[in-house]
């Protein structure tokens, strides 16, 4: 049975040509769904796979005489392209340098990001690897400073129906249920991000999208690899700091809007899609601030057996 997903069910379609296959082996190496074999010097697809094709396409990607074509799951031989020269691409230290500029920027110009830099920073996201194609990731894209101050504004009136979650009585009931980390969470996190955001925006401040020109909403489906649209809108920072935008990541949003009646009514409002398990908003625009040095991050472990 093909594995399900908001765009599809079905399973891809292999096609192979007998005349131009060499029997080379390769995309049998590569089919990790077991789906190929060798048949009397020729690739044959079976009917023996996991999960069904799934249209990962690396057979077709792999195969140096062009033999195989994949039709389905929104896959066809019309979306193959020749990689770019391993000289064309970034070597590491170019890499590593983009990545030590990186800050996380909350004061933009007010100036609009043009369309074809954001036709560009969309292009780069959908690169990002992802558990299952076809990519269930979804894109809400606010285009304007006034566009994401209205999407602060809804999500605030939201936050509002929400306040008595983290009241004090309410924190004192559910700690006997919570660990310490979430009772921690509620409390010292929770709490002050949602007095923050619904006291700045009654003043007029916008400290959820920061006036950005640009904000993109990254997030999944219920069929979604709950990573997929963390990765897809990492790609997207990354590449908009190739362009000279100064970028942050929001992550105090989209864990609000998942669950409940004022949420789904949010989520209608703003034309977002599904609910999912993960999602990532990034802030984008031309920097107002200029920093000058960087600090050394670490991570909480690296273990090495």
């Amino acid at each position: 049975m093909p594995i399900p997903t908001s765009r599809t069910n079905e399973t891809a379609r292999v096609i192979i040509s007998e005349e131009l296959c060499n029997g080379c082996g390769l995309c049998v190496d590569v089919c990790k769904d077991f789906g190929l074999v060798i048949e009397d010097g020729k690739v044959k697809a079976t009917g023996n796979r996991i999960f069904g094709c799934i249209a990962c396409a690396h057979c077709i990607m792999i195969c140096p005489h062009d033999a195989i074509k994949i039709d389905g799951r929104f896959t066809s031989a019309d979306d193959l392209f020749e990689l770019p020269k391993k000289n064309e691409a970034a070597d590491y230290t170019s890499l590593l340098n983009l990545l030590k500029r990186r800050r996380a920027i909350r004061e933009f110009k007010d100036t609009p990001v043009p369309q074809d830099m954001i036709d560009k920073i969309i292009a780069a996201a959908k690169t990002a690897p992802m558990g299952l194609p076809p990519s269930d990731v979804n894109v809400l894209i606010l285009d304007t400073k006034e566009k994401g101050m209205a999407f602060a504004k809804d999500y605030c009136d939201h936050l509002k129906n929400l306040k008595w979650i983290v009241s004090k009585w309410s924190l004192t009931l559910m700690k006997p249920f919570m660990s310490k980390a979430n009772n921690d969470m509620f409390r010292d996190f929770l709490k002050p991000l949602i007095d923050t955001y619904t006291a700045s925006i009654d003043k007029g401040e916008n400290v959820v999208t920061y006036d950005a020109p640009l904000t993109m909403y990254f997030y999944g489906s219920p069929y979604t690899d709950p990573a997929d649209p963390i990765i897809a809108a990492t790609y997207a920072m990354i590449a908009a700091e190739s362009l000279g935008l100064g970028t942050c990541m929001i992550g105090g949003v989209h864990p609000f809007t998942q669950n409940g009646k004022s949420a789904a009514q949010f989520r209608a409002k703003q034309n977002i899609r599904f609910k999912s398990r993960e999602g990532l908003i990034v802030i984008m625009g031309y920097p107002r601030v200029k920093y000058h040095h960087g600090i050394n991050r670490t991570f909480a472990s690296v273990d090495q057996p």
